[in-house]
This record gives C-alpha cells, structure tokens and sequence, in this order.
C-alpha cells in the first residue's frame, strides 16, 4: 500500500489514541479471586493444580498491573506458561483512611496471611516470592521478622537497600536530616499521607526526558501501533498508581531514606528492630542497567546485608525501573535469571565469562 497504506494508519492511530478508546484495550490475564479483605485481595492465574507456587507482591504506590501490563510484557503469564502456580497479591488504592498503616501492617499481617494462603492452596509446599521495587523491601522484612513462614526463596526486581547511592534523592535526604522528624510528623499528619496524583507526578519526574519528548515520539511512531500500545500500557499503568498511607510514607523517609536503615542491615520501627541477617532463604537481586529510581549500585549493598541467607545472587539486566520488570527484553533477561533461579535457588552464583543470562544492553523507556 506503500505511503498511502501507512498514512491511513497513521490516521486510524491518531484517532484512536486521541479521541477514541485507545490503541489496544487494556489488558487482564485471566485470573480468579482466592482471598480477599482490606488491602489484600489475592489472585491466582492459570490452572489450581497447577506447579511449584509463586506469590508475586507488588511495591506500595504501584499497581499490580505491573506484573501483567500487556501482552508479551506480562511476567503472570510467563510464570503461568513455564507450569507454576502463580498468585498476585493486590494492595488496591490508599486514601486518608489508611493513614495510620505503616509498614508493620504489611510485614506482620498482609504478606504472611497472603503467603499462607497460597501455601495452602499448593499443598502446604513453600512459596516463592517475587517482588518490584519497594514490593521487594516488604518481602525481605517479612522474611526477616518470620523466619517461621513458608518461603522458599525471594527475588527482588529493582530493590533499592542502599538509598545513599540513589543520586536525586540526595537533596531530599540532606533536607530531611535538615527539618528533622517532628516537622515531617507534623506534615504527614496534616495530609494523611501522599495522595495519589502527587505519586503519580513524582513517577513521571523520574522520567522527564519520556514527557518532554512524548509528543516527538507520538509523531515518529504514529503509523506504528504496537509502539503506541506499548507507551500507552505505561501511561495507563502511572494513571492508576495510589498514593502511600501517612505512617508509612513517614517510615519510608526517616528511616529508609534519611537514615538509611536497609544499608545498615538493621531496620527500626519505633522500639521495634528487624533485622535483616535473619533472612534465611535464597534471595536474587536483579538491577536495571537504566534505572533511575534504583540505580545498580544501590541494588547491589544487598550482597552485605543478609549474611543469614545461604545464597544471595546479584544480576545487572536492561532496562529502567519498570522496564527491567516489564520491557521489550525482559523475557530474555531479567525473567531469564527469575526462572533460571525458581529452578534451583540454592545453585553455585554462575561466575566468570558468559556467566549471565544476558548481555547489558539499553532499551528506550517506552519500551
């Protein structure tokens, strides 16, 4: 059809992304209900009787979408194809109510009901889990404060430990020593927490080169639909993101990012002390070669912080924060390490050349 052909596509894009329903609907691999209450809805996807469990948690001020952002991009069905059981466990939104939520609401209650559960659902067998971001930091402290509960390993996808080599929040972190914890109390309580389009804006800053040449890549690509599928998937994704609970967002300043208590193995809540030596299972950790919000050496301090689990394997993979999740390359990379690791977690740490499963490469963001 040759430039006629392309410019009715174009067209047909153009109206579509801009006064229609989208490029492509958004996307739900199907899945069913097996648990549910306050912050803790819990899916299972694929067949009951299916393989080894696998309870993927997602970070708080992120959707679970970002396990299952679209076709060919969704680590569930993946899991689900390489004959595992696989849970997703949904925080759903935050608002004022849950301001009084702080990590401990997590730690103690949401995560183990959740492991338990699915333990139960597969046989009483142990569970692995797989965790983004901050999803990654719950799954780690829950692992640390009970070690009794039925895990058999953790994986975290682009889990920060040392906040003090993440380079924009340098400021934040020297304003934070600055006004000090009675005055960020006295914010966070008049707010209740970050409400969620403050979370939303804040995700995008992390991205300003992807905003300001939007409308560029727009053009460049708009007889392309499976681009513009893909960019409109992350769009979709920021748009749903919820905000944090007041106490949390409190903890996650003072203490992770101020204090920097995940770099020190030691984390403190009020009179309580988790302490990550305690983890006692085989953990993965894998960085994003382009992640801003978790730059590789901040992922990397967890080789010195869990001297109680008997394997800890560290991976750099492509991509950004959501892309080493869920890019273009991820089935190749860092999905590659996660099943290679599901496999056998207590495998010898592959060294030397061609040890990983790929090479470093850097993959645009809408991707």
């Amino acid at each position: 059809m040759g430039l006629s052909g392309t410019a009715q596509r174009a067209l047909r894009n153009a109206w579509a992304l801009f006064v229609g329903d989208g490029i492509e609907p958004p996307h739900a691999t199907a899945s069913a209900v097996v648990a549910d209450g306050p912050h803790r809805t819990l899916r299972r996807y694929g067949e009951p009787d299916a393989g080894a469990p696998v309870l993927l948690v997602p970070p708080l001020a992120a959707p679970a979408r970002c396990y299952d952002l679209r076709p060919g991009q969704s680590l569930v069905q993946h899991l689900v194809d390489t004959g595992r059981s696989v849970h997703v466990l949904d925080f759903g939104t935050m608002d004022r109510s849950d301001r009084h939520l702080g990590f401990e609401h997590w730690v103690d209650d949401i995560v183990p009901e959740a492991l338990a559960r699915v333990s139960e659902l597969c046989g009483g067998r142990d569970v692995d889990l797989g965790a983004w971001s901050l999803g990654g930091t719950l799954c780690l402290l829950t692992a640390a404060a009970h070690p009794g509960l039925p895990i058999r390993s953790i994986t975290a996808f682009g889990t920060p430990i040392d906040y003090a080599r993440i380079p924009f929040l340098g400021p934040a972190r020297h304003l934070g020593r600055a006004v000090g914890e009675p005055a960020l109390t006295a914010v966070t309580h008049l707010l209740g927490g970050v409400p969620a389009p403050l979370v939303q804006i804040g995700y995008r800053a992390t991205a300003l080169e992807r905003e300001l040449t939007r409308p560029w890549f727009v053009a460049c690509n708009l007889a392309d639909a499976d681009t513009l599928a893909r960019m409109e998937a992350i769009d979709r994704f920021q748009a749903e993101m919820p905000g944090y609970p007041g106490r949390l967002f409190h903890q996650m300043a003072m203490r992770i990012t101020v204090a920097n208590d995940l770099a020190t193995g030691r984390v403190r809540f009020d009179d309580r002390t988790i302490d990550l030596a305690d983890v006692s299972v085989p953990v993965l950790a894998l960085g994003g070669s382009d992640d801003v919000l978790a730059p590789v050496p901040a992922v990397e301090a967890i080789r010195r912080v869990l001297p109680g689990s008997p394997h800890v394997r560290f991976e750099v993979v492509p991509g950004s924060h959501l892309g080493l999740l869920a890019g273009l390359t991820a089935r190749g990379t860092s999905w590659a390490h996660f099943t290679a690791f599901l496999d056998d977690p207590s495998a010898p740490v592959p060294t030397g050349p061609g040890a990983s499963v790929g090479d470093v490469v850097r993959v645009p963001e809408f991707s």
